[in-house]
């Protein structure tokens, strides 16, 4: 498991378009829920993206607009357009606001809507995140970032297209695919933009050392880990490992793991109501609870139970859950370096 497919796994588009949208000018749909991630594209004609307290941008044909929230946004034919804005979000279930939940699509037969002529169609998928590994991935992208057309998911925006201009069975499952697989082309182009500023793990994952201790970590990550066994595994001294993670990663190894293991708990601790402190210890590689609660507050600045006493509680992540087992060989309180 590489970095990136583990902070995106839970980032899903399940039930979240808003839909494919026909207009001709004047428009404004503003965008009002504030979901943690949006993604708008373009199939044909022209707009602007109006963040809230943030610049326009241009969105042209088979361009893509990616805007963190919680700040909402207007889609506008014209920056200062004469359009009275009507309110979307999750629950807008008729034309009339805006969108579709049943992914049929809708049309303002206006002007040259008819024919198409002059009309813009736009695309928008809404993104929910919950807990800490999405986090990561959010804190790691701007408040609006922006990929032209001509890259990767051109082929994606042809499906897309396809899709959305038919009615039939199975439709919302593979719009919400398609989606998910939209915005992974968005961000993997946007992480390598020439000139673009990556987060170091992103980065790191190229390195032939570093890239496989990353990927190591994070598909095992309660495995009993010591520099010395990350370096036998990638194949170099552990000199050459600890020195290359930290100036590619900019921590040590063990320090990461430790990270990325209270990150793991903090998410468990509000997923699985009925786990104790104990089975949370043991399912992110502590054998002892007391060492595991001492790494906790010594991360995230509250103990395991205090933690889950104060957290919002969000959805269920099933996927995650299931993806981390407790370990036949438990690491001690605290990873041996």
């Amino acid at each position: 498991m590489d970095v990136f497919s583990d902070l995106i796994r839970g980032v899903r588009a399940h039930g979240s378009l808003f839909g494919s949208s026909t207009l001709s000018p004047p428009w404004a749909l503003h965008f009002v829920d504030g979901a943690p991630l949006t993604l708008c594209t373009v199939l044909t004609g022209t707009g602007w993206i109006v963040p809230e307290s943030r610049p326009p941008e241009p969105l042209r044909a088979r361009e893509t607009v990616v805007v963190r929230g919680p700040a909402t946004f207007t889609f506008v034919d014209e920056v200062g357009t004469r359009a009275e804005p009507i309110a979307c979000g999750e629950h807008c279930a008729a034309p009339g606001q805006g969108g579709t939940r049943h992914r049929r699509g809708w049309s303002d037969h206006g002007g040259d809507a008819a024919d198409g002529r002059g009309t813009t169609t736009l695309i928008v998928g809404a993104y929910p995140l919950h807990g800490e590994i999405s986090r990561h991935l959010l804190d790691a992208l701007p408040a609006v970032l922006r990929v032209d057309a001509g890259g990767t998911a051109d082929p994606v925006l042809d499906h897309l297209a396809a899709e959305v201009s038919v009615d039939v069975p199975g439709q919302q499952a593979v719009l919400d695919r398609l989606l998910d697989w939209m915005l992974v082309c968005t961000l993997r182009e946007w992480f390598d933009r020439p000139g673009g500023e990556p987060p170091a793990w992103w980065a790191a994952q190229r390195d032939p050392v570093v890239g496989d201790a990353l990927r190591l970590l994070h598909t095992e990550p309660a495995a009993p880990w010591t520099v010395a066994a990350l370096a036998e595994r990638t194949g170099v001294s552990r000199s050459t490992l600890a020195k290359r993670f930290a100036d590619l990663v900019g921590e040590p190894p063990l320090t990461y793991l430790t990270r990325w293991r209270m990150t793991l708990a903090a998410d468990l601790l509000i997923e699985q109501d009925a786990a104790t402190v104990a089975d949370i210890a043991r399912a992110v590689g502590y054998s002892d609870p007391f060492g595991f609660s001492a790494a906790f507050k010594r991360v995230r600045g509250l103990n395991p139970s205090e933690f889950r006493r104060t957290a919002t509680p969000a959805s269920p992540a099933a996927e995650r859950s299931a993806s981390i087992s407790t370990p036949r060989n438990s690491a001690a309180a605290e990873p041996r370096r």
